[in-house]
């Protein structure tokens, strides 16, 4: 068992479904309903084809929130397509799925967006071509027709207090901190881990951050990270995962290294792999 602990920010699975289902609403409602005549008994956007792009299919979160649009899409009598990237490191090939959604006219693309730059100039091309693009989960730094995500700042200080709480529980004030972190450069993941080390430090002065891992979004390098630092470095009490992959490597490292109960651990999203 590992000393995982879902916390208030845990995001899960039914989260994820109701997030997407609150956004297909939102495009229903400020975008297709002002400009579209709704006939008697049907739907306001029926026929309306829109494209929801996740950062992957590799996750359980993200395979929760195409099945959440798949529900709302029917609710609404929309014609919705769901996409991801293979990973959440290949911008890429994110980029590439929508500019297939550009190719076929769409109108309107649901993007949580694998990088908060690299996808501005496919973003703009969509608006200019009157497509609607609401970025979800990651803001992008281009113009957009909304977001809706979390906020992420804020998570991430809830996550600094739950660490630090739980190893004052244990008689811990000092020690080294690990962040395992999921891809650089990405706004969401930013906002998390700063939010992160600004309350650590502000409430727990004598918990440090010394190591500051990226794993490419990959369980086994994540795993391979933490095995080095925990073999590298004696004094470390606690570790911060800003993902789902970063702390299912987080979770399988303490259990193979039998040191659940000596390091505390907390991280985002809800995969069986970290509670279990």
């Amino acid at each position: 068992m590992s000393r995982f602990f879902k916390t208030p920010f845990t995001l899960s699975t039914v989260a994820a479904i109701a997030l997407v289902a609150l956004i297909i609403g939102v495009l229903v409602a400020r975008i297709f309903l002002p400009s579209t005549t709704r006939a008697s008994g049907s739907s306001p956007a029926s026929g309306k084809r829109v494209d929801v792009i996740v950062k992957a299919t590799d996750s359980q979160f993200w395979q929760a929130m195409l099945a959440g649009a798949q529900a709302a899409g029917k609710d609404w009598g929309l014609q919705v397509g769901l996409f991801g990237a293979t990973s959440e490191a290949d911008v890429a090939d994110q980029q590439r799925l929508v500019e297939n959604s550009l190719s076929r006219n769409v109108d309107a693309i649901v993007l949580a967006a694998s990088s908060s730059q690299a996808l501005n100039s496919v973003i703009a091309r969509a608006r200019s071509q009157n497509i609607k693009v609401i970025t979800v989960d990651t803001r992008v730094t281009t113009a957009s027709d909304g977001f809706i995500g979390t906020d992420n700042a804020k998570a991430g200080s809830q996550a600094a207090d739950r660490l630090g709480e739980l190893l004052q529980k244990k008689g811990v004030t000092s020690g080294q901190i690990l962040i395992e972190s999921s891809v650089a450069g990405v706004q969401s993941l930013i906002d998390r881990d700063s939010g992160f080390q600004l309350e650590l430090k502000a409430r727990f002065p004598g918990l440090q951050v010394t190591a500051h891992r990226y794993n490419n979004n990959d369980t086994p390098t994540a795993l391979s990270q933490v095995n080095d630092v925990l073999s590298a470095n004696t004094g470390l009490v606690g570790i911060y995962a800003d993902n789902n992959v970063s702390a299912d490597g987080v979770a399988q490292s303490l259990q193979e290294n039998k040191a659940q109960d000596r390091i505390v651990a907390v991280g985002f999203d809800s995969d069986p792999q970290e509670i279990g």
